[in-house]
């Protein structure tokens, strides 16, 4: 599974944006909300969910790992597939969909083009006891956000120390990113020495 993609934006269409990865650019398609954040030129990270069908991979882009996490979870119930998921975090953030799914609101998810209200409410029957609550959400959001902030910090701090510039830091921590990913999605804090070995290895084989 490709679980995040960073790199600089070179393309953004109104379903989504091309991140370039090693000079390779990775089309994603994302809510209108997740394209806001994005800038051309800019360096940015999406969470990344990979579809796998027989005739295509299709890659869907989000600004934070809850809304990958949600998009998900949307598809294991009947009828919901990856365009009507999204469709669905277009127009509510992840949150509110708890918050409707808790509360049998079937209104809310009739907003989304596509739900009428027979669709509403077997979402809510499939998922009522599986999205979490919105006080759950915030606080592993927060937990995560504190993580990758330390992590990022003091490796770019050990990198500019031993010489590298700010520009070359931020390429490193990139390459690592995925490895520092894999431990928050575990609930662990990264390791900083091991990822400071790794930005320095990828720095020496540029």
């Amino acid at each position: 599974m490709i679980a995040s993609v960073a790199g600089k934006v070179t393309a953004i269409a109104p379903d989504g944006a091309v991140i370039e990865v090693g000079g390779v650019g990775i089309l994603t398609h994302c809510t209108p909300g997740t394209l806001a954040t994005l800038r051309m030129g800019e360096q940015a990270r999406l969470s990344t969910s990979l579809v796998v069908r027989e005739e295509s991979l299709t890659l869907y882009g989000f600004a934070t790992d809850d809304e990958r996490a949600v998009f998900e979870l949307l598809q294991t119930a009947s009828g919901v597939g990856p365009k009507l998921a999204l469709a669905m975090l277009a127009v509510h953030t992840p949150n509110t969909l708890r918050v409707a799914v808790a509360a049998a609101d079937v209104k809310a998810l009739t907003q989304v083009p596509g739900i009428g209200q027979k669709g509403a409410q077997r979402i809510i029957l499939e998922l009522k006891d599986r999205l979490g609550t919105p006080e759950e959400a915030v606080n592993a959001a927060l937990n995560g956000e504190r993580r990758v902030a330390v992590w990022r910090d003091q490796v770019h701090s050990g990198l500019v120390g031993l010489g590298y510039s700010s520009k070359d830091a931020d390429e490193a921590i990139a390459a690592v990113e995925p490895d520092a990913d894999a431990e928050v999605a575990a609930g662990r804090q990264p390791q900083v020495a091991a990822l400071l070995k790794a930005a320095l290895r990828s720095l020496s084989i540029r």
